[in-house]
């Protein structure tokens, strides 16, 4: 069933963030997993368009913060590398695939399960992680890159293309962490400055007693709270561990900041995700 049940929501409100075990069929994941096999093999990316998608701080400003095409990326379909790991922006806009999924009956109904009243797609991606060599996510908040006032706005949805486990790259997350704020922000710059973006603030060095591992089987769907402080180590096995990700905001009375690197254009803002 794809709304949440009363025990469910607590747990979501208590550690933020929660595992629905065989939300998706095998046979939509196969779909979307086909789907981007097509869609990478179209690929054509320039070399100087070769962009890194990191959460690290120094390996943003580098890279990513640099280059209009990172800045840009929210409203088109587009290719990052992350350490070796293919991440695809914006399919839930331009892929039918990957819409139909997005705006599924059991999205919506989940969705509305948590109380959103007006839902919008703010991004979509999906990350390879391939064997052997697939990058780690150092820990962060998603806030901190999708900034809402106020806070607690942001939902993420986090779909198991195929087994993440511990040997290839499985989430991790520190429980309750979502109710301490937003700690690091990044900030788009002026367009006439220097670097695209930058940071306000520093992350505090969490601890990794911490963190507790979240292995999920083929189909699972992880609900991802916009301040929960979560992470990836890097994949040594043989084994890809590809993901679907969606971030979704509350509209109703929320105030997306202009600060941010991703912004809404007026040829495509954010999509509703009700129908």
């Amino acid at each position: 069933m794809a709304c949440l049940s009363p025990s469910q929501l607590k747990k979501f409100q208590e550690d933020g963030f929660l595992l629905l075990e065989g939300f998706f069929t095998a046979d939509e994941c196969v779909a979307m997993q086909q789907r981007i096999g097509e869609i990478v093999a179209e690929m054509d990316v320039p070399l100087h368009c070769r962009t890194e998608f990191s959460t690290q701080e120094d390996e943003q400003l580098q890279t990513q913060g640099k280059t209009d095409y990172f800045l840009s990326s929210g409203d088109k379909i587009r290719f990052f590398f992350e350490k070796g790991v293919f991440d695809e922006k914006a399919l839930h806009a331009h892929d039918p695939v990957f819409r139909s999924i997005t705006h599924s009956p059991k999205v919506q109904a989940l969705v509305r399960s948590l109380g959103l009243q007006m839902p919008v797609v703010v991004q979509s991606m999906y990350i390879f992680k391939q064997p052997h060599f697939g990058g780690e996510v150092s820990p962060h908040q998603d806030a901190t890159f999708l900034y809402t006032e106020p806070l607690g706005r942001v939902l993420g949805l986090w779909i198991a293309m195929e087994d993440a486990m511990l040997e290839n790259g499985c989430l991790w997350f520190i429980p309750g962490s979502h109710t301490h704020g937003v700690s690091r922000r990044m900030i788009r710059a002026p367009s006439d400055s220097g670097p695209g973006t930058s940071f306000l603030g520093s992350d505090p060095v969490w601890a990794s007693n911490l963190f507790v591992p979240l292995p999920v089987r083929r189909g699972g769907l992880v609900l991802i709270h916009g301040e929960v402080v979560h992470k990836s180590e890097q994949n040594l096995s043989g084994h890809s561990r590809q993901a679907y990700t969606v971030h979704i905001m509350e509209a109703a009375g929320t105030v997306w900041s202009p600060g941010n690197w991703l912004q809404p254009t007026p040829e495509l803002p954010f999509p509703p995700l009700y129908s």
